[in-house]
C-alpha cells in the first residue's frame, strides 16, 4: 500500500524541527536494463521551464511562501524565484511532491548549486557524474539549475519506483545509504517544516514498507 511521503515518519525520529542535518552521500552505479535507460533517457530529455510558469496563479502561493522561507539561504530574491519554480515544475514532472525535493535540496547541498561532495556528487540535489554516462549526454551540465533538478527528480522517481511507494527506502537509496535511518528521517523532518500545511503523521517501524 502507498501513503504520501508526509505521513511515512520512521520510529525513533524525534519530531523536531533542529535535527542533526544529514551528510550528502552518493547514489550507486548499477547495471540498468536497455529498456530502464530509454526510459530515463526521455525522462530527462529537454522540455524547459514555460516563461510564465512562476506566475501562474496555481504555484504564485507557493513560491511566493517558499520565497520567504529560503530568503536567508538564496539571499537574491530572482534567482530564489526562478529556483523554486524550476523545483515545482520538475518535482511535479516526475510526479514527486515539492516539498520533498525541497527537503533533499536541503540536507543535500544545503541550497548551494555549486555544492560538490567527497563522493562527487553535484549541484541541488548531489547528482553522481556516472548518471550522465548512463543516460544523459556529455554536454549536461549538473551544475546547470534545470538540468540539476531534472537528472535529481528523475532518479528519485526512479529508486520510488523499483521501492515500490517506499519512501524509505527510495530516500536511502538516493543517499546511498539504504538501510540506515538517518537520511530518509532528516529529509523527511526537513520537508515537513517546507509544508504549507502541518499534515498528521503515522510513525512506521524503522526501515518497514509503506
Amino acid at each position: 500500500m502507498r501513503h504520501s511521503w508526509a505521513l511515512v515518519v520512521c520510529a525513533g525520529w524525534a519530531l523536531a524541527v533542529g535535527a542533526a542535518p544529514a551528510f550528502a552521500g552518493a547514489q550507486v552505479e548499477e547495471q540498468l536494463a536497455p529498456s530502464v535507460v530509454a526510459g530515463l533517457a526521455r525522462s530527462i530529455a529537454d522540455n524547459p521551464v514555460p516563461g510564465d510558469y512562476a506566475y501562474r496563479t496555481n504555484i504564485v502561493p507557493w513560491v511566493a511562501e517558499m520565497s520567504r522561507r529560503l530568503a536567508t539561504r538564496v539571499t537574491d530574491e530572482r534567482e530564489r524565484r526562478e529556483f523554486l519554480a524550476t523545483v515545482y515544475y520538475e518535482a511535479t514532472r516526475a510526479g514527486l511532491d515539492p516539498q520533498l525535493v525541497l527537503g533533499v535540496i536541503h540536507h543535500e547541498s544545503g541550497f548551494k548549486k555549486y555544492a560538490i561532495s567527497t563522493a562527487s556528487a553535484r549541484g541541488y540535489m548531489q547528482v553522481m557524474p556516472f548518471w550522465i554516462r548512463q543516460i544523459g549526454s556529455s554536454d549536461h551540465n549538473l551544475f546547470n539549475l534545470r538540468t540539476n533538478l531534472r537528472y535529481g527528480c528523475v532518479i528519485l522517481r526512479h529508486y520510488l519506483d523499483i521501492e515500490h511507494g517506499d519512501y524509505y527506502r527510495a530516500l536511502g537509496r538516493y543517499n546511498g545509504s539504504l538501510g540506515r535511518p538517518d537520511y530518509p528521517n532528516a529529509v523527511i523532518g526537513a520537508a515537513l517544516r517546507y509544508r504549507l500545511d502541518s499534515p498528521a503523521v503515522t510513525v512506521l517501524q524503522t526501515g518497514a514498507s509503506p
